[in-house]
């Protein structure tokens, strides 16, 4: 997170200077846009420090998009829209970026664009698994993808903290490398999420998948297909949550994330 700064503004003068700030510098584009774009947000965090907002750099932007969200900027005429193509090129990374890291830290998408480290966090992630975009075009698509109901809340997520939360390709996995341990996990193409599942014991229950799936569609189409573009997403849980709470984990992950392959129960 941010480091906080000495001084801290009161709400009204922090939010009538985080609006000047945003009028000042946003060249015509949203406050969404300003918060998304690594420059156009250097830009409107060096302009609140001019103005006299010494405070945390998460603060300013969230008070930006609380302004935005209550409709503060409505006179503000946003006069360019942000249009960047081929995003389902990539928003599956930003996608699977966006839910690896609200189970590790409980944080929702707006959190982790309004916090540097948590945005950086989400650019590295979401690069790793669909690489060569920018962070603008991942955080841009992550946005696009709520707006479009693709992240739904999962409420469980935020209830249970997983331990470990990690995305790994399928192509060329070490079995070995996997945890002994109770979880939940999710194989995901480039184009949607395959199949969700739980274990007692994720190295054995993933072991089986990879050699030969139980679930016939994911057999059918790691054998027509291959494993080339698909991720392995694991959630290793707490060794105290119980089946029934981890069995009811895996249902909304199943709904949430609109699991193909899974028999809906």
């Amino acid at each position: 997170m941010s480091k906080q700064k000495q001084s801290s503004p009161s709400d009204d003068l922090l939010r009538r200077g985080v609006a000047a700030a945003f009028k000042a510098v946003s060249s015509g584009y949203s406050a969404d846009r300003v918060i998304a774009d690594i420059n156009l947000n250097a830009q409107f965090l060096k302009s609140c420090s001019a103005l006299g907002l010494e405070c945390a750099d998460t603060r300013l932007n969230q008070c930006l998009l609380n302004l935005r969200k209550a409709s503060v900027l409505a006179d503000f005429k946003c006069a360019k829209r942000t249009n960047i193509r081929n995003q389902e090129e990539y928003s599956f990374g930003s996608e699977i970026a966006v839910r690896i890291i609200e189970r590790r830290r409980l944080v929702s998408l707006d959190q982790v664009l309004c916090d540097p480290v948590l945005a950086l966090e989400f650019d590295e992630i979401a690069s790793r698994i669909a690489p060569g975009y920018s962070s603008l075009e991942y955080r841009w698509a992550a946005l696009c993808l709520r707006k479009t109901s693709r992240l739904k809340p999962e409420l469980l997520g935020r209830v249970v903290r997983a331990e470990v939360v990690g995305p790994i390709p399928v192509r060329g996995l070490d079995v070995a490398s996997l945890p002994i341990a109770q979880g939940l996990y999710i194989f995901a193409s480039k184009e949607r999420v395959l199949y969700v599942g739980e274990a007692t014991n994720l190295r054995n229950r993933l072991k089986k998948h990879i050699d030969h799936s139980d679930n016939k569609f994911l057999a059918q189409y790691l054998w027509e297909f291959g494993a080339k573009g698909v991720i392995l997403e694991y959630h290793v849980l707490p060794e105290s949550i119980p089946t029934r709470i981890r069995k009811a984990m895996e249902l909304e992950l199943i709904r949430s994330r609109r699991a193909e392959y899974n028999v809906q129960r």
